[in-house]
């Protein structure tokens, strides 16, 4: 069993126009920190077009525990490929202090976690050890279907066709069921889920990173079938503007999906809901 008072913990992720909901957030997660024996703040800021950078420097003044890094021109023209870059920064963070966290938790710091936190949900999942990395439900439904990979539909949405059989309500409204149908007290098995809000088990990830590139060879090609089958449709690289289908993918999916393969890794969703 693991008692979360007697243990430190790593709450991090990347910080690119944030400010109105950051005080919030950084609330929530003092919140969250105070279950902990001690935990540290790693932010990954990027410039930003709002106060982000002067709420974050005035709270760092206010507590020690943030590191905070100030990034100033973007790695990459492409957007997935800048936020795996800051979440592997806070990444290589954990893993050098591997031995001091043995659990560490990645957040977006956005309107998803600026609702009410329900704190007493947390404790209880670390006395339990059917899960090495546990995202959440959300209200009023699981909104983060790009992240997602659970079977049938094992890959990326946005590289098949939208039609009926494979848009995002259509996944959002298979992993609710899902969710819903399970027996008291079980968690939901997928490939790759994070719904904004995740924690992980630090030792096996020890050799996985984020990456915001297509990637067909970490899910295996049996499953991305399943998902073309499913979803009638062969792969597409779309420009989506926001998004180039051809060069990006979600860095969740890569994450999850090494750890899996390297490590076993059991990724899970709660059908509880952390934040409302």
């Amino acid at each position: 069993m693991v008692l979360t008072n007697e243990i430190e913990c790593c709450i991090c992720g990347p910080v690119k126009n944030c400010g109105p909901y950051l005080d919030k957030v950084l609330e929530n997660i003092e919140k969250i920190g105070s279950l902990f024996k001690d935990y540290k703040i790693c932010i990954f800021y990027d410039k930003s077009q709002d106060d982000s950078l002067n709420k974050l420097l005035n709270y760092q003044k206010r507590n020690s525990r943030v590191k905070l890094h100030l990034n100033k021109e973007p790695k990459s023209k492409y957007r997935t490929h800048n936020i795996a870059y800051a979440r592997n920064y806070c990444l290589k963070y954990i893993k050098k202090n591997k031995d001091k966290y043995p659990f560490f938790i990645m957040m977006d710091f956005d309107e998803v976690n600026c609702k009410n936190l329900n704190t007493h949900i947390l404790p209880k999942y670390f006395e339990r050890n059917d899960w090495d990395a546990l995202s959440f439900n959300t209200s009023p439904k699981y909104y983060d279907i790009w992240a997602l990979s659970i079977f049938p539909f094992c890959f990326s949405y946005n590289h098949f066709n939208q039609n009926d059989h494979n848009n995002y309500h259509v996944i959002q409204n298979y992993v609710m069921k899902k969710l819903r149908e399970l027996p008291q007290g079980y968690l939901l098995k997928c490939i790759s889920s994070f719904n904004g809000f995740s924690i992980y088990r630090t030792e096996k990830f020890l050799n996985s990173y984020y990456d915001g590139k297509l990637r067909f060879d970490i899910i295996p090609a049996r499953f991305i079938k399943k998902h073309a089958e499913i979803a009638r449709s062969n792969i597409l690289l779309c420009d989506y503007g926001h998004i180039k289908g051809k060069y990006e993918d979600c860095e969740h999916r890569s994450f999850h999906a090494i750890a899996i393969n390297q490590n076993d890794a059991k990724i899970r969703i709660s059908p509880e809901i952390l934040f409302n």
